[in-house]
């Protein structure tokens, strides 16, 4: 036995060989079959060598986990994480440990993807379901979704919608509230200067004085008063246009619902639903609306429907409306929710139930009650007579205020001039009330915490209206009345979890959705208080650690994307596109060519893009491509020159969504550059770049990039994502900025596309750490695995199945087409058949019929080994069988496992009178038999489920029975 030195036993431990999949012997077992001498002179065959790079991008060397978590560690302890009282939306919470360990801390709930195959996401879609109930009590109005990406783009698209379904066709003015969060304000703005809609911002009492299409309240306000909006709806109705309120989700508890008071949406974040701050998020916020405008509703819905075997199965409803499937007609280009913190909102309110929310919600007022009547009796007058949690006042004295919290360590509300607001919340104690009456009047003020308590009580105080006193009732249903113990809790999030198939059980191969590992040591500062409770208002100086993982994390993504700068802000891959599609639009505004709105976009491209070009006012205009999935030169050509002196960009994905590297991608950004345009590369699939080549080097001016895709962020179930964009210097100076936090002096004044400064930038951690642990050789090493395993598995099915595209020499990218439609011709078995079917196999369907209708693209990712490959590999290739015996007739059209799948237990416990075995149906291979996942519905109705749209909890008998 050799002794090995300590360099090679501590090489051994490092990070790169635990994310790649495939070790040495695997990975030359698939050399063989592919047919390449080396992973290298595989990449050398399949990557134009006019766009690789020459060396290893300058991200520094790998760490250990060990090391990485130890130095991540060191600079979130720079945070300083002082009381926060600023509230704006965003407020300190009390995430429930069973919540917090069984669902956010937990792959089976955070590997999940977004439940496009409903059989085997019934629990995610349960909880779902619970949400939009739990939003719908609290809100007063018929119809909720599953759920947007935070308040201030939720009111955006409330906005879109209200212009969609206002009566006033007329008006092109949006009439928004002064008393509506700032940070909402600067988002609905920029929202609207991008739609051409005009804005007024305005005291509230003014909205019925104008001629508008819709209007935006506050209730409560931003300085916390609570006032009967009813009269102002009603007034705002008359003029035929549509009012929606932007709500604190906690308030709502004690609060009338908006619906009764009139409004036609409502709208804002359940982060204080037991989701951490996150200096900004993730968060979930909630849209609710009237039944009559569910077509227009943006973004996801749950509904009821049901299985073959006429059992209730849920499903997202109503998908004709989204952005992949309607392209620029789409309601919103939104292709994600905030799935993960909907559910965790969902479950808080499942496990508090009514009860345990009335106690926090009229705690957390009578704390500010008693910090109201004492400051009064100081001769320190609240603003506002009446209110929740948040008390404002005006001050000669403020520099004094702020310096006295700073110096307790806490923060105030300060941003406008002569005033402070306080808002208290769920972790507010009596001690923390005794400070702010320190810090609000100064030491001797002589109060009593208690005294002023029995004060109240004696006196019969109230500071909410009798108007607006909520008496419908809450959170009725049997779900929310039925699991308020830990044991209980547990296990109801367990059974759901078991309704689920996640990475956590197997390898989940979506093209252009990239389910990589999301690693356990990327995870773990998600819940590090040093992260999780820094307020995104902040004051800067105390956010000095979250600044440098920002900043050292955005020069990372600035070398491996070839630009020049970076902006954190969208927190989506959809909204990176709509930020950089704006930054496009600017540039040209600014050499005085602002008529420039001409989009091309390849018949290839992401499914976002038409949507995202629409919403800033862009025509799109698609360029064809040939027989091989490559663009139609020619025809981009013919197209760009044509519109030259309109021409704004060209939006392309690369590797195509047809995954192939396309030999011409250069010359394409010559094309464009030449004719007046700027060219968007699409970052879905960067994970075939990274290392290799960059879209700067390319020659793209800008490009979003999919955090949760190719930087290891979680799906989630269909959220939480991230999506900055890189941009060449020219672009730099049109980032999105925020109006409480300055970003960067080059963008000051800039609209802000998000409500926080840094988007999601909680979760960032999560991206760092994935560079900081695989170093520049490890994220190099993930491409070309992630090209491997994807040749490998193309090679193998080939066998079988058509693989649509490939490049010059027969290779793909990092994800292939596999054809179906001519097995649909010769056995009527089609691919949404053999996407069920693989659920019998305990596989998670790849992306069934995008790009092209019909087939299946199929990305195993870098991190899913040989072994879980040939499983996957063994699947398909014994469904080719089945369907070969559908062929041949063996089996007829409507009696084979395909056309039956998926499988339940009540399948096989009931009455079995099938041309095939149960053995056959449900562990058609032994590998099944070892690690059975089981549906828990058969096949769902997707008719049935649009006929008759249910999106709530189902009735309380049928919750019985």
């Amino acid at each position: 036995m050799t002794t090995q030195s300590l360099d090679a036993l501590e090489q051994k431990q490092d990070f790169i060989r635990r994310h790649i999949g495939p070790d040495e012997a695997q990975t030359q077992a698939m050399l063989n079959d592919i047919g390449a001498e080396s992973v290298d002179a595989l990449i050398d065959e399949i990557v134009p060598s006019d766009i690789r790079l020459s060396q290893l991008p300058n991200i520094g060397e790998s760490k250990t986990e060990v090391q990485a978590l130890a130095d991540l560690k060191a600079v979130a302890s720079k945070n300083k994480v002082n009381d926060t009282y600023i509230g704006l939306g965003y407020y300190g919470t009390l995430t429930p440990n069973v919540i917090l360990r069984n669902v956010l801390e937990n792959p089976g709930w955070y590997t999940a993807y977004t439940p496009y195959q409903p059989e085997i996401a019934q629990g995610r879609l349960e909880s779902l379901l619970n949400y939009q109930q739990m939003c719908l009590d609290l809100t007063g109005l018929d119809l909720a979704s599953a759920s947007l990406l935070d308040e201030g783009t939720a009111a955006a698209e409330a906005m879109a919608l209200a212009k969609r379904v206002a009566k006033n066709k007329k008006s092109n003015l949006f009439f928004i509230s002064s008393d509506v969060y700032p940070q909402t304000i600067d988002v609905v703005k920029q929202r609207a200067e991008m739609f051409g809609f005009d804005t007024i911002v305005a005291p509230a009492e003014e909205a019925a004085d104008h001629d508008i299409f819709g209007a935006l309240l506050q209730y409560p306000s931003a300085t916390g008063e609570v006032k009967d909006i009813s009269d102002l709806i009603a007034k705002i109705h008359e003029k035929k246009a549509i009012v929606a309120v932007a709500a604190d989700i906690m308030s709502l508890v004690m609060l009338k619902a908006p619906g009764e008071l009139g409004a036609d949406a409502v709208i804002g974040s359940s982060q204080r639903f037991g989701v951490p701050m996150g200096y900004g998020g993730p968060h979930a916020a909630f849209f609710t609306t009237s039944d009559k405008y569910k077509r227009s509703l943006p973004g996801r819905i749950i509904g009821v429907s049901k299985d073959t075997r006429d059992n209730p199965a849920l499903r997202m409803a109503m998908q004709t409306r989204e952005q992949h499937i309607r392209r620029e007609k789409a309601n919103s280009n939104i292709c994600t929710a905030q799935v993960l913190l909907a559910n965790m909102a969902a479950f808080y309110a499942v496990y508090h139930g009514p009860q345990g929310l009335k106690t926090i919600a009229n705690r957390i007022h009578r704390l500010t009650d008693i910090l109201c009547l004492g400051t009064a009796t100081k001769g320190l007058t609240a603003l506002h007579a009446n209110y929740f949690d948040t008390l404002t006042f005006n001050l000669d004295n403020k520099e004094e205020i702020v310096a006295r919290a700073l110096a307790a360590n806490l923060n105030l509300r300060t941003d406008v001039d002569g005033q402070i607001s306080v808002s208290l919340d769920e972790t507010t104690t009596r001690e923390n009330v005794a400070t702010l009456f320190d810090v609000l009047l100064g030491e001797g003020h002589g109060l009593d915490v208690a005294a002023l308590d029995k004060q109240i009580t004696d006196c019969g105080h109230s500071s909410i209206p009798a108007s607006l006193v909520r008496e419908s009732e809450i959170l009725t249903h049997p779900v929310f009345n039925s699991y308020h113990s830990e044991t209980e809790m547990l296990r109801y999030i367990k059974k759901l979890e078991n309704k689920d198939l996640a990475l956590n059980h197997s390898m989940i191969s979506l093209g252009s959705c990239t389910m990589k590992l999301n690693a356990t040591a990327q995870m773990i500062p998600v819940s590090w208080p040093e992260f999780a409770n820094m307020h995104p208002f902040a004051p800067v100086d105390q956010a000095v650690g979250y600044k440098e993982m920002i900043t050292e994390l955005g020069d990372w993504l600035v070398e491996l994307t070839g630009y020049d700068n970076i902006s954190m802000q969208p927190n989506s891959g959809a909204q990176g596109e709509y930020a950089g599609l704006i930054a496009i639009h600017k540039y040209h505004e600014s050499r005085g060519e602002g008529h420039r709105n001409i989009c091309l976009i390849p018949a290839s491209a992401h499914g976002t893009n038409p949507a995202s070009a629409m919403m800033v006012g862009m025509k799109v205009v698609v360029v064809d491509c040939d027989k091989e999935g490559n663009v139609d030169m020619a025809d981009l050509k013919a197209k760009a020159e044509e519109l030259r002196d309109s021409l704004s960009c060209i939006m392309i994905t690369y590797p195509s969504t047809h995954g192939v590297y396309e030999k011409t991608i250069a010359e394409i950004c010559n094309i464009i550059h030449d004719n007046g345009g700027q060219v968007y590369l699409d970052g879905a699939n960067m994970n075939a770049q990274v290392g290799l080549t960059s879209p700067g080097h390319i020659g793209a001016d800008v490009s979003h990039l999919n955090l949760h895709k190719t930087f290891a962020i979680p799906h989630g179930g269909g959220g939480p994502g991230m999506g900055p964009i890189g941009v060449k210097s020219h672009l730099a100076p049109f980032l999105p900025d925020h109006a409480l936090i300055n970003v960067s002096e080059s963008t000051q004044g800039n609209g802000a596309v998000s409500a926080a400064p840094f988007g999601s930038a909680g979760i960032l951690c999560i991206s760092y750490l994935y560079c900081a642990m695989l170093g520049k050789q490890g994220v190099t090493d993930s491409t070309k695995y992630a090209i491997t395993n994807a040749n490998y598995l193309a090679k193998k099915l080939s066998e079988h199945y058509p693989i649509l595209y490939t490049g010059a020499n027969g290779r793909v990218a990092h994800e292939c087409i596999v054809d179906l439609r001519p097995l649909k011709e010769s056995s009527g078995v089609t691919e949404m058949d053999v996407a069920k079917r693989l659920m019998d196999y305990g596989f998670h369907a790849p992306t069934m019929s995008f790009p092209v209708a019909g087939t299946l693209m199929i990305e195993p990712t870098e991190s899913e080994s040989k072994v879980e490959i040939d499983r996957f590999i063994e699947a398909m290739v014994c469904i080719r069988e089945e369907i070969n015996k559908v062929e041949k007739g063996e089996w007829t059209a409507d009696d084979n496992p395909l056309h039956n799948a998926p499988h339940t237990m009540a399948d096989v416990t009931s009455e079995w009178n099938r041309a095939y075995s149960i053995k056959e149906a449900v562990y058609p291979v032994a590998a099944v038999a070892e690690n059975k996942f089981w549906p828990t519905v058969n096949r769902i109705d997707d008719v049935y489920g649009d006929r008759n749209l249910i999106c709530s909890c189902p009735a309380t008998d049928t919750y019985k029975d």
